[in-house]
């Protein structure tokens, strides 16, 4: 028997925990959420100084609460921090931080786990794993860590100054690896910027910012294919929301390359794939721009025309004359910094909620482990699960699933009842 019971314990106090506390705390529903931390300690640890929100405050933020920012605004990494912490305090969220969750094991009897963590057993009926989607850094091991060149990922990156003096090789076209090729470049560092399969949308179009025509195009609520992989996209808030051109970018000084293949000898190998790449970004970035047309005339609004949003400036000659191969040394490169992603870690989880591959086995949040749930996944039901504001209706679809379940397990029928009140022994009120 644990020390402590309670009927929900949710593992992460970022964006995800929390918009599960507000949910459960509406139903009345007993919880706790543990975080190994702080609060929000992702955007306090693990970003880079100039990082700001990728979208505007009226839209990256959850529905019961507005940032105190202007709502074209792109919030910065530490308005981040102050939001999700006044978040906590508004809602009440009963937040325990410092307190890591090593092992969840299932158990017969109630409550049907244990949760062993730092500050000693837990017992809880229901586990909400919300740890997000940021949760191991993740990059091939494809340079020696002998070589002699710094390495480190996004997520350990803080600003210019902190690296090695020299260029820089940024291995990913996200948001990430374009906003910090973008940061590199302001600072004076030759950069180099491995561009792979990505979308890019424009951050305004016809007046109205890509979140929102996102949103009225119905793509946030695309549902997730099994099977099929997504691109990252590439779009900024820096400087009040641009849309990323890598282009434009290579125009600066950025040299473009293809993705980055293979290692040898000192030189780090690019595959042919440059162009293709771009080309398919462009794609994505006109197909949008013929949504929005279509839905202006549809609905008739008077939006203003942008004729000039569809210029496609022509390839640099890094594009068109690209490098297959980079000689770190003779290039002057003593950074590698490795824009991308993250994997998932629920090594702390067992029995049936995840498979084999320490992937978690799911619909729609609710596990194959009865009682344990999984909030704040990529494409866990929707495009937009991930991201702030679509955590939030997934957390309540979670939420209404648990009150759901407790409801049925505090059912007794009425001849059970009153069969129980008229055992011999018991006394009559």
């Amino acid at each position: 028997m644990a020390a402590e019971e309670t009927a929900v314990v949710v593992v992460g106090g970022g964006q995800a925990g929390l918009a599960m506390s507000e949910h459960l705390g509406q139903h009345d529903i007993p919880h706790l959420v543990l975080e190994r931390s702080r609060i929000a300690e992702r955007w306090r640890t693990e970003r880079w100084d100039s990082l700001v929100a990728n979208g505007p405050a009226w839209h990256d933020r959850f529905p019961s609460m507005e940032f105190p920012c202007a709502p074209d605004a792109f919030a910065g990494r530490d308005e981040m921090v102050d939001y999700l912490v006044a978040y906590a305090n508004k809602i009440g969220a009963p937040v325990r931080t410092g307190v890591k969750v090593t092992r969840v094991v299932p158990r017969t009897g109630t409550p049907r786990f244990l949760l062993e963590t730092s500050a000693g057993p837990i017992g809880a009926q229901y586990v909400v794993a919300a740890t997000g989607p940021f949760q191991r850094p993740k990059y091939p091991e494809l340079v020696p860590a002998d070589a002699g060149i710094t390495q480190l990922h996004s997520s350990t990156y803080r600003n210019p100054q902190e690296l090695p003096t020299g260029a820089v090789l940024v291995v990913g076209a996200g948001s990430s690896g374009a906003q910090i090729a973008d940061d590199l470049l302001r600072a004076g560092r030759n950069v180099y910027l491995s561009v792979g399969a990505h979308g890019r949308p424009p951050r305004r179009y016809r007046g109205r910012d890509f979140v929102w025509w996102l949103g009225v195009l119905g793509k946030w609520d695309l549902e997730a294919t099994p099977g099929v992989t997504h691109v990252t996209i590439a779009v900024s808030g820096v400087d009040g929301g641009c849309t990323v051109d890598f282009r434009r970018l290579a125009a600066r000084g950025v040299t473009l390359v293809g993705t980055t293949d293979s290692w040898h000898e000192g030189s780090v190998r690019f595959a042919p794939d440059l162009a293709r790449n771009l080309a398919s970004g462009d794609a994505d970035y006109l197909g949008l721009l013929d949504e929005a047309d279509a839905y202006v005339a549809t609905h008739g609004l008077d939006f203003p025309e942008e004729p000039e949003a569809r210029t496609i400036d022509a390839d640099p000659p890094c594009v068109t004359r690209p490098l297959r191969e980079l000689d770190l040394k003779a290039a002057g490169v003593s950074t590698i910094l490795w824009a991308t992603g993250y994997g998932l870690d629920f090594g702390w989880l067992g029995g049936r909620a995840i498979d084999a591959g320490g992937n978690p086995v799911h619909r729609r949040g609710i596990s194959a482990e009865p009682g344990v749930y999984f909030l704040g996944l990529p494409w866990q039901t929707r495009r937009g699960s991930a991201f702030i504001w679509g955590v939030w209706y997934d957390a309540k679809y979670l939420a209404d699933h648990i009150a759901k379940q407790r409801a049925y397990a505090a059912y007794r029928p009425a001849d059970a009842i009153t069969e129980a009140a008229h055992r011999p022994g018991r006394r009559s009120k």
